[in-house]
């Protein structure tokens, strides 16, 4: 045993959005809930983090948060000063933090050096301290050859060879295959570990419902996820209740905490003329929501695939290609392997195909028709994983691997 009190730290770098958020948190909680006496410390730059209920023995040290431009620069999110001021900032906080928090286990979200290489020297003093380094990557990063391009940039190989202990996706192999086409060597693909999707479940403590009209009836629930990329979506969903085609189960839209306020409102004020319609603008709860909906319209995430899994709902998936096509790609493959259906975004605003897709939206087959076995293991081979880990078993089976 390493230590009587195990500690993770898990580093998520992104300030926009909540899917690494959501997908770190999922992780935190199933590992506080399986292994007694864990702490797990969640560094982010999630302006939001703070909406979120934490299970005792998990917390979080907010980061300076920083947002993507569209020319693919940053800029800090809300201090007046320089982005390399900012991640001076951020790096020597996680660093220091990392320092003090000696943790047996350290889990990096998605991007393997931080964001603008922020994360390289807690990686390297981790390192030489003996604590477990685990990369985490979503089922789908990208298509490969953008990924490619963009991790020879940022000279990503060195850390997966060297740094890295473990590389553990968060899906499975006949789903997608997130390294495929990038050509690293057989020593960073023999350190995969497939989990297979997080599961999600309703809340411990659930706060209370928003009351709509229409929430004892089967009705669609609309998610953009964080909602910065959402608009398109809305506004097709809105066309179609508005042109009234067709007859169609009601819909509660949840806009997400970044969709701008003057989307927002205005989506409001449409909606407001629409009996079948009800819109909230952001819950840090959305499970029950997605419990007791009877299908679900979506963006084609991460979390929102993990979600309509866990929930077995008929989904609809309407992906947004730019600035990534990692959700079309994981909305094609959910397709292909009857998971879910798809409506390419190109399509918009075609009323009357946003129309026929939501009439037959709540007579699809949910994700479980599919027959697939071991979709949703992913968090309890974590846990059993970590077990591995934290026992020193892991550290016996390198020994023998080394000897033989």
């Amino acid at each position: 045993m390493l230590t009587d009190k195990p500690k993770i730290l898990i580093y998520s770098h992104d300030s926009f959005g909540l899917g690494h958020l959501r997908r770190c948190r999922a992780i935190a909680h199933a590992l506080v809930g399986q292994i007694s006496e864990l702490s797990v410390l969640i560094l982010s730059g999630s302006p939001i983090i703070g909406s979120f209920d934490f299970r005792a023995r998990v917390d979080f040290v907010r980061i300076p948060g920083v947002i993507k431009l569209r020319n693919g620069e940053y800029t800090s999110l809300n201090l007046h000063i320089d982005i390399e001021h900012t991640l001076a900032i951020r790096s020597s906080i996680i660093e220091h933090t990392a320092q003090v928090y000696n943790p047996d286990i350290f889990i990096v979200d998605k991007e393997p050096t931080g964001l603008r290489g922020e994360v390289l020297p807690t990686l390297e003093t981790l390192k030489a301290a003996g604590t477990r380094l685990v990369l985490g990557l979503r089922d789908v990063m990208d298509d490969p050859e953008t990924l490619r391009e963009e991790w020879e940039r940022k000279n990503v190989t060195p850390a997966l060879t060297d740094l890295y202990d473990e590389i553990w996706i968060y899906g499975q192999p006949s789903i997608h295959d997130p390294l495929a086409g990038l050509g690293l060597p057989e020593s960073v693909r023999s350190k995969t570990l497939y989990t297979g999707y997080l599961r999600r479940d309703l809340p411990r403590a659930q706060r209370p419902m928003e009351n709509f009209h229409f929430s004892d009836d089967p009705f669609i629930l609309v998610t953009p996820g964080g909602g910065g990329d959402g608009e398109e979506l809305i506004d097709w969903v809105l066309r179609a209740y508005e042109a009234q085609r067709a007859p169609l189960l009601p819909a509660l839209i949840v806009l997400g905490p970044f969709m701008a306020p003057e989307a927002q409102a205005q989506f409001m004020a449409r909606a407001e003329a629409l009996d079948n319609i009800h819109i909230i603008d952001f819950t840090p709860q959305i499970e029950p929501y997605l419990d007791r909906a009877a299908a679900v319209v979506g963006m084609g995430g991460y979390n929102t695939f993990c979600e309509i899994l866990s929930f077995d709902k008929p989904t609809l998936l309407v992906p947004r290609i730019e600035p990534r096509r990692e959700q079309a790609i994981r909305a094609n493959r959910a397709e292909a392997n009857g998971l879910a259906n798809v409506l390419p975004i190109d399509s918009y605003p075609n009323t009357d195909l946003m129309t026929d897709a939501l009439a037959a939206l709540p007579i699809a087959s949910p994700p479980s028709a599919a027959g697939l076995d071991g979709l949703l293991d992913g968090l309890t081979v974590i846990n059993d994983r970590v077990q591995q880990i934290l026992s020193g078993a892991v550290d016996e089976e390198e020994a023998k691997r080394a000897l033989g």
